[in-house]
């Protein structure tokens, strides 16, 4: 399959929130890539933070590589839709990178197979995947290609959407509510959004979030 089919996949048309499938890592991807060691080193995990998709509920999973696909792929067979957010570049041939997004590419490719076997309603709630890699800034060398990114406002549906589609709470899933993400986060709670936190274990618990300080320039 090309990346634009299988872009298609993830983000079929009519369905609900894939306006915000980001299609960089599609982009990178060849045909050349191959699934079949994937297809033995990747399994759909087991979740365990949830046993059904509550209501009024969105999840953000803010995993490190390819972590947010396999539980996304978990998450559709719940009955949620996984909406890729991957927005890292790749390096030029030769080069080394602060992100390594191959694996992203790879296992997108892989899940998509996976993600066709699943019934998902056309109006499912959202499942949003994040690399918490994404923001790893430890450039030590001119010659590494820093192609770590952040995300904005922009990335996500606006608080009023979530609003309107019947959605007052988000469950952040990683190791923590990375600043990006917290500043997002915080803006929804004002308008009135529950965020609930777990690292994947616990049942999900509503935090507060405090206000962020001030991104520096």
């Amino acid at each position: 399959m090309t990346g634009k089919e299988i872009f298609k996949i993830w983000a079929p048309a009519g369905a609900a929130w894939v306006e915000w499938v980001r299609p960089v890592p599609f982009a990178a991807l060849k045909e050349c890539y191959s699934t079949t060691r994937y297809a033995a080193d990747l399994a759909i995990p087991n979740i365990y933070f949830l046993n059904k998709a509550p209501q009024k509920t969105a999840i953000i999973l803010d995993l490190p590589s390819c972590g947010g696909i396999m539980e996304g792929l978990a998450l559709a067979g719940l009955g949620f839709r996984p909406i890729p957010l991957y927005n890292g570049a790749n390096e030029q041939p030769g080069a080394r990178a602060l992100v390594d997004n191959h694996d992203i590419e790879r296992a997108l490719l892989w899940g998509a197979a996976e993600l066709e076997k699943c019934t998902i309603a056309i109006d499912a709630p959202p499942v949003f995947l994040l690399d918490s890699n994404r923001t790893h800034r430890y450039k030590m060398d001119i010659a590494i290609f820093d192609n770590s990114w952040d995300l904005y406002d922009q990335d996500l549906p606006s608080a009023e959407y979530f609003l309107e589609n019947k959605i007052d709470k988000i469950i952040v899933r990683g190791d923590t509510i990375q600043r990006d993400l917290q500043r997002i986060l915080y803006k929804f709670q004002k308008r009135g959004i529950s965020i609930l936190y777990t690292n994947g274990y616990e049942e999900p618990k509503a935090v507060c979030l405090k206000k962020p300080p001030k991104k520096r320039c």
